[in-house]
């Protein structure tokens, strides 16, 4: 799939400076850069790379002025990055385009719908009174379990698992190895030491424009929901306990955990490893460090880090003595020698 320069300036609203009619049909990073490539400049230390690019055509933003000869065509835009995450999406949308149809050996139960467009890979299993929409992709080996609801526009990569009543909304991207449904943790314990399962009769909900990285898990609600909000992004090896819910656009990076019935807020960044215990209330606009462990409420719009976590500017704080203890504890100990002798 070929495109020229000037194709590329029309879908970008952009400014074609060099050859229109260049033609690309690749995308490449500025400094590996071949022929036929596209790439982007944005961030400025990457700058010298321009003038040695083998890339065909480059996106830049509109104030970059070359300071000698270049050999890349450009196309000039207001912001180049997010104007190249549109290509990448365009072309992502463009590939996905291409599959189409339903496979051979798939198995597809009773009363189940779906909308133009689908592509439904081989070995892949659809349960009773699914539906799904439009423009629905399903890659070979998933499983989706009876009752489940997928919306227009999904992705469901190979491997995946979506157990029953599973509702998920529009332009959601699930991919390889994740699990979405299963079980709750849920054990009564006996007098005797042994544990009895608690039913989890609940669902998951998926709203619209979710990701889903590889590997990670979202259980069923013991009871009603566990609520994934629009627009939340959830990095691979994830873990999202029972009756959990997620706000709008929060992210959360890989190997996170949280706990049953945390509320998480709208917003928020939580970066990996963190472990959140449950049924916990987290605030809006909330940033979570690295490796942090939250065993408590957090307000709004705080930034902590630390385990047990501390507010962020306490916890670096409170680094410096850490590294300084062993100096510390020497200097009391003279300190000390100095008062005995007295």
């Amino acid at each position: 799939m070929k495109f020229t320069a000037a194709q590329i300036a029309g879908i970008l609203e952009g400014e074609v400076v060099g050859n229109p009619n260049a033609e690309v049909y690749k995308l490449s990073k500025i400094e590996e850069g071949t022929d036929g490539s596209l790439t982007f400049l944005a961030n400025p230390k990457y700058t010298p790379y321009i003038y040695s690019t083998r890339a065909t055509i480059t996106i830049v933003n509109h104030s970059f002025v070359p300071e000698t000869e270049i050999l890349t065509t450009l196309i000039k835009v207001d912001d180049a990055y997010l104007s190249f995450t549109r290509l990448l999406e365009f072309y992502d949308q463009a590939r996905k385009a291409s599959k189409n149809g339903i496979e051979p050996n798939t198995v597809i139960s009773n009363n189940v719908t779906y909308g133009d467009g689908l592509y439904l890979g081989s070995f892949s299993y659809v349960g009773s009174n699914v539906k799904i929409g439009a423009h629905v992709k399903i890659y070979p080996n998933c499983y989706i379990g009876d009752n489940v609801t997928i919306g227009d526009n999904c992705t469901v990569f190979a491997g995946a698992k979506i157990y029953a009543d599973t509702v998920i909304g529009q332009n959601c991207v699930i991919h390889s190895g994740v699990v979405i449904g299963a079980d709750g943790f849920g054990f009564a314990p006996n007098k005797d030491g042994s544990y009895n399962k608690v039913p989890q009769i609940g669902n998951v909900i998926l709203e619209d424009n979710v990701d889903i990285g590889a590997g990670t898990t979202i259980d069923r609600a013991t009871m009603g929901s566990t609520v994934i909000r629009k627009g939340v992004k959830l990095d691979n090896q994830i873990m999202i306990a029972h009756n959990v819910e997620i706000g709008e656009n929060t992210v959360i990076a890989a190997q996170t955990g949280v706990a049953g019935s945390t509320k998480i807020g709208k917003s928020c960044i939580i970066g990996g490893q963190v472990g959140i215990a449950g049924h916990l209330v987290i605030g809006n606009n909330v940033k979570i460090q690295a490796q942090s462990g939250i065993g408590k409420n957090i307000q709004d719009g705080e930034t902590i880090q630390g385990t047990p976590a501390l507010g962020y500017s306490d916890f670096n704080k409170a680094y410096v003595h850490f590294r300084n203890l062993p100096k510390i504890v020497a200097e009391l100990n003279e300190l000390q020698k100095t008062i005995n002798k007295k």
